[in-house]
């Protein structure tokens, strides 16, 4: 199953930032500035998302689901990558210097006229069940400037180190790119690799 959607503002803290002395200050912090703090199960720290960022969820079935499992970080960073490069971005996989939730297999970006200066796009999780695995993705595609207002807050309640300029958007480095734009990027990146059908929220059972 893919499920692709956006979501509303929150900011997914990992389970380890939960024990910091700082975490009900940063939670708090994200609440004034509109964004709903949430824990989530995979790992990482604080991650930010709203209505200009794009959710990915791959759910699959598998009789061993934690064989493969860093192999399908550097898979889905290479394809969202190259869903990326495909609508004009300079994207590629890696960690750069002091981003947040920091990630072997984040994608990062860079723009023509200034290409010194990286911006992470997308983050990953992966949260692994018997019999199953989730891969979860979050490519930010607009309005850069929030995200990077609550992360700042909350890392700094946190007291976690970061740089601030590494949080962009897509549309930072492409001016004119939108959700929609990104969200049939991926999606004609997937049918590269597998037959899609599509189904309406309403339509799916747990």
């Amino acid at each position: 199953t893919l499920r692709l959607y956006r979501p509303a503002p929150t900011v997914a803290f990992g389970q380890r930032d939960t024990r910091l002395p700082g975490f009900g200050a940063a939670a708090q912090a994200c609440r004034d500035l509109g964004f709903e703090p949430l824990i989530r199960k995979a790992g990482g720290r604080a991650a930010a998302y709203h209505e200009g960022t794009l959710i990915i969820d791959h759910v699959e079935p598998h009789s061993d689901a934690i064989a493969g499992a860093k192999g399908r970080f550097a898979f889905f960073g290479e394809m969202l990558a190259g869903a990326l490069q495909s609508v004009g971005v300079h994207a590629a996989v890696g960690e750069i210097p002091g981003e947040y939730c920091p990630g072997e297999y984040s994608v990062h970006g860079f723009a023509d006229e200034a290409p010194g200066r990286r911006v992470k796009l997308v983050g990953t999780a992966q949260r692994v069940v018997s019999g199953a695995w989730l891969f979860s993705s979050v490519v930010v595609v607009e309005d850069s400037a929030p995200i990077r207002e609550v992360l700042t807050a909350s890392y700094a309640a946190l007291g976690l180190d970061w740089d601030p300029a590494t949080a962009g958007a897509v549309n930072d480095l492409v001016p004119g790119l939108d959700v929609q734009a990104i969200e049939e990027a991926v999606v004609r990146t997937y049918a590269e690799y597998a037959t899609l059908g599509q189904a309406d929220f309403s339509s799916l059972r747990a």
